[in-house]
């Protein structure tokens, strides 16, 4: 996917690496006192995010863990990640995120993600969709915290 920002450069890579502002626009759907969410963004480093989540009654704990594989400051950044739900491995998947300057004010970002369903529900379609549908909106709330639409 590719998205124009009204945002400078610096600060579209900042919100990928500066915690404060990632927990604005990644968030693992859960109760606040069931919530977990750490991040060391340096290569080699890892994200991990998780809670529990009950959207029918029951109870489903979601863990998103990555590594970051290669990060160029203000460019690029690189890293694999796995979706587990209730200890079992739902998608993996790796990540490119490119980061080029349109002019001082604006940036294009192209997120590539290539993601293997390793665990999934029925005929799988239904993951296929909730992965698909999920990309836009997740790029909507980080495109909102790098223009300051999104403060909190």
């Amino acid at each position: 996917m590719t998205r124009d920002i009204g945002a400078p450069r610096a600060r579209v890579f900042a919100v990928f690496a500066d915690f404060s502002l990632r927990q604005k626009w990644f968030r693992i759907p859960s109760r606040p006192e069931h919530l977990h969410h750490t991040l060391d963004f340096r290569v080699g480093g890892t994200e991990v995010a998780g809670g529990i989540f009950a959207p029918t009654g029951t109870a489903e704990h979601i863990e998103y863990r990555s590594r970051f594989l290669d990060i160029v400051d203000d460019e690029r950044i690189v890293f694999g990640y796995e979706l587990r739900i209730n200890d079992v491995r739902r998608t993996m998947a790796q990540v490119t995120v490119e980061i080029e300057a349109l002019d001082a004010d604006h940036t294009r970002l192209r997120y590539t993600e290539q993601f293997v369903l390793v665990g999934f529900d029925g005929d799988g379609d239904q993951d296929f969709a909730h992965q698909r549908g999920m990309l836009p909106l997740m790029l909507n709330g980080l495109e909102g915290v790098a223009t300051g639409r999104i403060t909190s």
